[in-house]
């Protein structure tokens, strides 16, 4: 289990990660929708996860969510890193109702970010242009490859869940263990 914390004048975050749970999460964001995305992450992952952040949401929601997807991402990298007896690639399509969205992954030490995921407008208070920069914040931090495209879909609650679930299977099939991968990489290191 990794636990970091960060604490800048924006923000204070804690978070206490393990890789391989039970989809166990405690979420108190002050971020009521991250809560309710960063829950459906830990249970489709299986990651335990906690974070607690205090952050200045009296102005907006974006230092939050930015920091929260850093800190996550800083975990996850001490969880991941060396890479040894992992699949390493991951992918999953979820799909909500009438929403669809892939993610491929690859546990690279390479951190990229390609989201065709058009974003506009609110979830209830939660402004959407935030999901961009939250899977930014992980992917970076955690130095991965992700790509998360949208199929389909209308409803702007169901494409986001799908796509923070898509993540989570992604991530644990990418995670799980092969005692006959070794380093996953025909250049022996990651």
């Amino acid at each position: 289990m990794v636990e970091l914390s960060r604490e800048t004048k924006e923000t204070q975050i804690s978070v206490k990660l393990e890789l391989y749970g039970q989809g166990k999460s405690k979420i108190d964001t002050g971020v009521g929708f991250l809560d309710h995305m960063l829950e459906a992450l830990s249970k489709h992952s299986q990651i335990n996860l906690e974070v607690i952040c205090k952050g200045d949401t009296h102005i907006d929601d974006h230092h939050s969510v930015e920091d929260i997807g850093i800190v996550i991402g800083q975990a996850l990298k001490r969880e991941l890193y060396p890479i040894n007896n992992i699949e390493r690639y991951g992918n999953a399509t979820i799909v909500m109702d009438e929403a669809s969205v892939t993610c491929d992954l690859d546990i690279s030490n390479r951190p990229f970010l390609v989201f065709k995921m058009p974003m506009e407008g609110k979830v209830g208070s939660f402004d959407v242009e935030l999901v961009e920069e939250f899977f930014r914040a992980i992917t970076f931090n955690a130095s991965m490859t992700v790509h998360l495209i949208c199929n389909r879909g209308t409803n702007k609650h169901h494409r986001i869940e799908a796509a923070f679930k898509a993540l989570a299977v992604a991530l644990r099939r990418g995670t799980t263990i092969n005692e006959n991968a070794g380093i996953p990489s025909t250049k022996g290191i990651l």
